[in-house]
């Protein structure tokens, strides 16, 4: 691995050592995401499930990334049903059989752990069932498309083909993105493309993979606050993300489950 600060395009390269420090913030943020879980039921608000987030990055000593970051005051995005990113938490009770996203990202050591994970409110349809377990298995391909020599439009096309043969879309407007020392980096990490197009994949790149899918059409649109993005036909829409340092060998996976709870039993 070279010792520069960027290469093509500015992607940053970063070096053996940094690894450790985008371990130990992504742990903390799905550990957080782990504890999460027993907070999801019918009843609960999304503003609850933020302040038990909100004090469990305060009781670690860490930071909390989106609060204050362009106006934003929560500790977390929280996304219900048809809401595909950016969902403000607040005041709506969850309903039975309602699925969410929550997206959390702390700073541990000025190093950025950003990930985010699907939740069932009670007993979800079928077709929401179908949805999240879809979602996570596109995440999971775009990961294994990962390796230097590959490039990234051959993760945007593993996670399209997968979803699309799946009669499901995935979402345009929102990406994944570098990540590092910072929030938000080049690249621009697209969840649909062709192989062997964009950006060479190298050794020492941070990023994130964080595909939307819809059950729908891929369509969005923002809503008058400024950030809760929605589908324009209704449709549930889902997530998984993970940030990621790629190896010599692959991808190294920053925030795996301490409890192995990313794609929880749903049933």
């Amino acid at each position: 691995m070279n010792d520069g600060t960027t290469t093509r395009e500015g992607i940053r390269i970063h070096q053996p050592a940094d690894f450790a420090g985008m371990h130990k913030a992504g742990k903390l943020a799905a550990r957080i995401l782990d504890d999460v879980g027993a907070l999801v039921q019918p009843g609960t608000t999304t503003g609850e499930v933020d302040d038990f987030i909100r004090q469990s990055v305060e009781a670690a000593g860490a930071t909390s990334a989106t609060i204050g970051y362009r106006g934003y005051q929560h500790a977390s995005c929280i996304s219900v049903n048809h809401v595909v990113c950016h969902g403000i938490p607040g005041d709506k009770l969850l309903k039975d059989g309602d699925i969410l996203n929550v997206d959390v990202t702390v700073i541990v050591d000025g190093w950025y752990g950003d990930s985010s994970r699907m939740y069932v409110a009670g007993k979800p349809s079928v077709k929401a069932r179908r949805l999240i377990q879809v979602t996570h298995d596109a995440l999971m391909k775009g990961i294994e498309a990962v390796r230097p020599g590959a490039t990234f439009g051959d993760i945007g096309w593993a996670i399209q083909e997968y979803a699309e043969t799946q009669r499901m879309s995935v979402v345009r407007d929102f990406c994944g993105h570098g990540l590092g020392r910072v929030f938000h980096a080049p690249p621009n990490v697209l969840h649909f493309g062709r192989p062997g197009k964009g950006p060479m994949i190298e050794e020492g790149m941070f990023f994130t993979i964080e595909p939307m899918i819809n059950l729908g059409r891929p369509e969005t649109k923002v809503l008058a606050d400024d950030w809760t993005a929605v589908t324009r036909d209704k449709s549930l829409s889902a997530q998984f993300e993970h940030s990621i340092g790629v190896t010599a060998s692959g991808a190294d996976i920053f925030t795996l489950s301490p409890g192995g709870k990313f794609f929880p039993d749903i049933d």
